[in-house]
């Protein structure tokens, strides 16, 4: 189960096929990654209710336990080190009151990213990291139902249903978007978060679900299983076939694929639609990029501190080919669909319609601690194929459309 807090960008969707991510070092355009998974920038807060994540901490155990009490002795060429080292030990040995250790190395930790002052370089705690995982890995225990908190007046909170998967749980006892959730196993409902806590540190299989709809209450129960994230939808018009693309998560080129794969072969032309999709795994835009492209065609390329620029060039060849592709954008397109989005326009003369994206030009390597709490920090620049940098500049549209309604009609209209 997942929690959305108040939307504001970014998303997941679609999926029942598993594919871990290509690369042995995975990466994405928000972040590489080292030992663990990617990070997409979220401005869409969500909780997914799980029932466990295998993280890989044993690496870093021995680290995060000798934090108690940290020795000068392994600094003692690093004054900067041991300033900190002193500063820890005086805390904990003479501070007035009782500290609690492991808060105090985290604040410690996330001052320092704080202190980069990039927006995109943090520490993330093991509640958040987990949560990321699973949504970027495309699959997840529970129940298959993405949730928000609403504020109504005086204050009162209403727990809603804000989509339902299809082939999970949830679907199957017949809840839908809107249903206002009232109960869990008898007990009311705060809150979204409260939803999260209760099943993802529960111990149980299954759950009581009180509900509201049109006014009456329903009660089911539910039994967790692994849910698969949608991250892709598709149809057609005519001799056009539509993709749209929620999140760059590890399943999401054998999402796109399966699509394309579907189209009947009177299907010509393409329209990609990127609108509200803040990222993901980078590994998945290169490899969704891949469907398109020839081998030998620049995908992207990444440029460090010291300047030295590194192409990542398509090694698959084409799944398909289509005569006109056209990929809708706005504002909160961002990282992997604005790689996916320069790949395609400089490399096929893809049609951008839209409004101008939201230009996340960095990346950031992350790494997990040995707490299983998350950092990550920006490390280079991407480019486009031809060297192009969109960094707070955004991708501007061929075609201008600011009317929501008629950004998709117009797109269709261009590749016709």
């Amino acid at each position: 189960m997942k929690e959305t807090k108040n939307k504001k960008t970014e998303e997941v969707k679609k999926k029942t096929i598993k594919k871990a991510p290509r690369r042995t070092k995975q990466s994405e355009e928000i972040e590489i990654v080292n030992k663990s998974v990617d990070f997409n920038l979220l401005e869409v807060v969500i909780i997914i209710l799980i029932t466990g994540i295998v993280v890989s901490i044993a690496s870093g155990l021995i680290v995060y336990n000798n934090y108690d009490k940290l020795s000068i002795k392994e600094s003692t060429n690093n004054n900067e080190l041991s300033e900190f080292i002193e500063s820890y030990n005086h805390i904990v040995d003479s501070y007035v009151e009782e500290v609690n250790k492991k808060e105090l190395i985290e604040a410690a930790i996330e001052g320092m990213y704080n202190h980069l002052n990039d927006g995109y370089s943090m520490y993330l705690d093991v509640d958040n990291t987990n949560d990321l995982e699973e949504q970027l890995t495309g699959e997840y225990t529970g129940v298959g139902i993405e949730i928000r908190t609403d504020v109504k007046e005086n204050n009162v909170y209403e727990t809603v249903i804000n989509r339902v998967f299809e082939d999970t749980p949830a679907k199957r006892a017949g809840l839908k978007e809107g249903d206002i959730i009232l109960k869990i196993d008898g007990q009311d409902v705060i809150d979204a978060a409260f939803i999260a806590d209760t099943i993802k540190k529960g111990n149980k299989e299954s759950y009581e679900i009180t509900y509201k709809r049109n006014g009456k209450e329903h009660t089911v129960t539910l039994v967790r299983e692994r849910v698969y994230i949608n991250s892709v939808t598709s149809k057609t018009y005519d001799n056009i076939g539509y993709i749209k693309v929620e999140t760059f998560s590890a399943t999401t080129e054998e999402q796109i694929r399966a699509s394309i794969n579907s189209f009947d072969k009177k299907v010509t032309s393409l329209v990609i639609d990127l609108r509200d999709n803040t990222g993901g795994y980078l590994s998945a835009a290169e490899d969704v990029s891949e469907l398109f492209l020839e081998r030998g065609s620049v995908i992207y390329q990444l440029k460090d501190k010291n300047g030295k620029i590194t192409k990542y060039e398509a090694k698959s060849g084409v799944l398909r080919s289509f005569d006109k592709i056209a990929i809708i954008i706005n504002s909160g397109s961002a990282s992997a669909s604005e790689i996916l989005t320069l790949a395609l326009k400089e490399n096929l003369n893809a049609i951008v319609v839209g409004t101008k994206s939201y230009g996340k030009g960095t990346v950031q390597e992350t790494n997990v601690l040995s707490s299983g709490a998350m950092v990550k920090y920006t490390t280079s620049y991407w480019l486009g194929p031809k060297g192009t940098s969109i960094n707070n500049e955004g991708i501007i549209p061929d075609i201008e459309v600011s009317d929501v309604d008629k950004q998709l009609d117009s797109a269709i209209k261009a590749v016709k």
